[in-house]
């Protein structure tokens, strides 16, 4: 199921901007994923915004900056058109490019805007996320220093991505957070427990990254171990693995009969099922499915005019607590690591 039409749009919490319903996660396009065609990424960018899609998303830990630059003269020849989101926070030793480290100082934030502002080349960003949580700086400090990018007309609004709800509230009391960033699908809902009803008393919208579960959702692959290069990130997620691929594989079988009944593909209806969930949970969801072929975009964007039932939305509702694996082998970085 494909249509051309445009996507709807929704505000960004009560205090972002307007985006499409539903934005572009990036990463893909220069990272993580394995292999690339960089032609055919750009004209995914380009199909995207035909069909409303706004708000892009990158990251400076993004292949080292390198999607940042990857998606610049898109954002120039587009500037008035797109909400141009990134991150700091996983900073990249000089002497081991494999190693993530968190920082969330005033150095290293200052440090790290003027990089993203000059890979992107713009003189502002339209939405600014703390990537992950460093536990040894108060938050209110790392958003007192986001607060005065604000001020300065580097940042326009601020983000958090894994955060916890409380987490959220110490945050949003020193400045108002637009949009809270965490895995959400139908194999990942540890964040409705807590997370979500922060968000909405706050008035703070939620951008799930991989909505369609790294793609396995969508039934594009089976086992990262059998069917994914050797570079591909999702080989070290332990649910994607070994027996716990082969038992998650299985909890497809509802969606794949959901998506018989509508004549649509197997991460239309889990992307329906993200974007449904504004109605669930009365709050803005604006979810950021990554994908590098314009078929894709107009896949997904299409799956933002399907109206899941009752029933269809019972019959999924056991699968998250079924899957077996975690989504990161370490979750002490992710908001269900410190619920």
């Amino acid at each position: 199921m494909t249509e051309n039409s445009t996507i709807a749009t929704v505000r960004l919490g009560d205090t972002g901007p307007e985006t499409g319903v539903q934005g572009l996660g990036c990463m893909g396009m220069s990272f993580a994923y394995g292999p690339s065609d960089a032609k055919e990424s750009r004209a995914t960018l380009e199909r995207a915004l035909e069909l409303g899609v706004t708000l892009y998303d990158t990251a400076d830990a993004y292949g080292a900056g390198e999607n940042e630059r990857f998606l610049s003269p898109f954002f120039s020849a587009h500037r008035d058109e797109v909400v141009i989101a990134t991150k700091f926070a996983l900073s990249i030793p000089p002497d081991d490019p494999t190693r993530r480290i968190i920082r969330n100082d005033a150095p290293y934030i200052r440090q790290a805007v003027e990089a993203s502002l000059k890979r992107l080349e713009v003189d502002v960003i339209d939405l600014y996320y703390m990537h992950r949580r460093d536990v040894n700086v108060p938050i209110e400090e790392t958003v007192g220093v986001m607060a005065e990018l604000v001020r300065e007309g580097k940042v326009k609004h601020l983000g958090l991505s894994e955060v916890t709800a409380a987490e959220l509230r110490a945050a949003h009391a020193v400045h108002p957070i637009a949009a809270v960033q965490s895995e959400w699908s139908l194999f990942s809902r540890d964040i409705e427990a807590q997370v979500v009803p922060a968000a909405r008393d706050l008035g703070v919208a939620l951008v799930p990254y991989s909505p369609l579960g790294r793609g396995f959702l969508a039934g594009s692959f089976s086992s990262a171990d059998k069917d994914l290069t050797a570079d591909d990130f999702r080989r070290g997620q332990p649910r994607f693995t070994g027996d716990n691929a082969t038992a998650n594989a299985a909890l497809l079988a509802p969606i794949r009969k959901i998506a018989d009944s509508h004549g649509a593909s197997l991460g239309q209806i889990a992307l329906a099922w993200v974007q449904q969930q504004t109605k669930a949970h009365t709050l803005p969801v604006i979810p950021i499915p990554g994908t590098r072929k314009p078929s894709r975009v107009e896949e997904n964007t299409a799956a933002t005019r399907i109206e899941l039932t009752e029933e269809e939305m019972a019959l999924l509702e056991p699968i998250a607590g079924q899957v077996a694996g975690d989504r990161y082998a370490d979750m002490t970085f992710t908001s269900a690591g410190r619920e």
